[in-house]
């Protein structure tokens, strides 16, 4: 028992520490080497973290393990940053969606094989591993055969005459309007999100090409200008504001679900069908983002109502796998606590993503996953490390189902005021038309 405290707070905490520091140097990192060194980095920590899985013994050892292991989410930025490098913009569209099935895919299969495999073979936890270990090592070296992309978003950049001509559109955050040809633009990074890179490879005539060695404070001042700008209109904030709270809540219950299974029912005692439940999640949950996309509804004026009630259906589920001690009750819980979660995740991306440009876009996104990460970091460190409450897993959960409910009254509360307030506005408007009919 002690051994299991241990791990939850002593030993996943360091994963999120990890994550937060190195997420913003490997950015910048990533677009200074050119992508392709980064992903060989990435390739080489998910070596080590799986031969530590395999063969690390004792507290220091598996707090190297994850700290390696947030060094492989960091460098994730370079996998999808290098796809869009190599590609043209017509076919960014299509990338885009070759990046999602190809990870919701190998997700879904890498679940439901691990189930069949330990269910059905009888294979070990440490075979799979072994396996596990076998595909990253393959991938590693698939990497060093990509090509070396020449250009990068800032550090590298190359600027022609024939783009300099060429009219550029931009749409301006706060109203919407179309902005011509601001070059500063052109230049934003983002880090984060699939769809947020820019095409960097567009074919130019070497003669007319220079690169342009960007200034990093310089860099920096636009995107706390665009930051300004962007997070001035009241829609975007409350669609950032609930993305990164409740990316931080999901990225909890998800790192410790499979503590609060094996609590509520060790896996020596019982067959576990963790893997399936994963896939089941995962596939339902493509459902259900698919399904967002034909939804009919004016989401801005009942989005935040919207966002309220689906965050206290999230609150419950999330309140019933801590406290029925079932474990199929905890498999359905979850699987229905991911699918809101990505049908309202989708959701989000949409409206947030409706009226801005592909540089503010990789911007507000960016932004948004970093606070989120920054609150799931402090969330971590007060909750779950053992230098802060240090509590056990059902404490925790409870905790996470009472934070959700807190992010459903904040939606409560600020959407039955929008609503108000949009009720009195359009009163005093009908009221002025009467008054200039008469």
């Amino acid at each position: 028992m002690e051994a299991e405290e241990g791990v939850f707070n002593e030993i996943y905490p360091v994963w999120t520490y990890s994550y937060l520091v190195l997420l913003f140097p490997v950015f910048l990192a990533t677009d200074f080497l050119r992508y392709k060194p980064v992903i060989l980095m990435q390739g080489l920590s998910l070596i080590v973290t799986w031969f530590m899985l395999l063969y690390a013994k004792g507290l220091l050892a598996t707090q190297f393990l994850e700290f390696f292991y947030g060094l492989v989410t960091a460098t994730e930025i370079a996998y999808y940053s290098y796809i869009y490098s190599v590609v043209d913009l017509n076919l960014y569209q299509k990338v885009t969606s070759y990046c999602r099935s190809a990870a919701l895919v190998g997700y879904t299969v890498g679940s439901v094989c691990g189930q069949i495999l330990v269910s059905v073979v009888g294979w070990s936890l440490f075979i799979l591993n072994v396996v596990s270990l076998t595909s990253v090592s393959v991938a590693f070296a698939v990497a060093w055969f990509l090509p070396m992309p020449q250009k990068s978003l800032f550090f590298h950049h190359h600027h022609s005459n024939a783009q300099v001509s060429k009219e550029t559109k931009v749409v301006d955050c706060k109203n919407g309007t179309v902005i011509q040809d601001d070059p500063a633009l052109k230049r934003v990074p983002g880090w984060e999100d699939v769809e947020s890179k820019v095409p960097l490879n567009i074919e130019d005539h070497p003669e007319e090409q220079q690169e342009q060695k960007v200034d990093i404070g310089k860099v920096i001042k636009e995107l706390w200008q665009d930051f300004l700008q962007c997070y001035s209109s009241r829609p975007l904030l409350c669609w950032s504001v609930w993305w990164a709270l409740s990316t931080c809540g999901y990225l909890q219950v998800v790192n410790y679900i499979q503590g609060l299974w094996e609590k509520v029912l060790p896996s020596q005692s019982f067959e576990i069908y963790n893997g399936g439940v994963e896939a089941a999640s995962t596939s339902l949950g493509a459902v259900a983002v698919f399904g967002a996309g034909h939804i009919k509804t004016s989401w801005a004026t009942w989005g935040e109502i919207a966002l309220a009630m689906f965050s206290l259906f999230i609150a419950a589920a999330v309140y019933v796998m801590d406290t029925v001690h079932n474990i199929w009750v905890c498999y359905t819980s979850y699987v229905l606590f991911r699918i809101v979660y990505m049908l309202l995740i989708t959701i989000a991306t949409f409206q947030i993503a409706t009226n801005l440009s592909v540089e503010r876009y990789a911007l507000v996104f960016g932004v948004n996953t970093f606070i989120a990460l920054a609150l799931q970091t402090l969330l971590t460190l007060i909750v779950v490390d053992a230098r802060g409450l240090g509590l056990d897993i059902f404490k925790q959960f409870m905790i996470y189902a009472g934070y959700f409910a807190v992010i459903s009254v904040i939606f409560l509360i600020s959407g039955t005021f929008s609503i108000i307030i949009n009720y009195r506005r359009k009163q005093r408007r009908r009221n002025n038309t009467t008054e200039n009919g008469v």
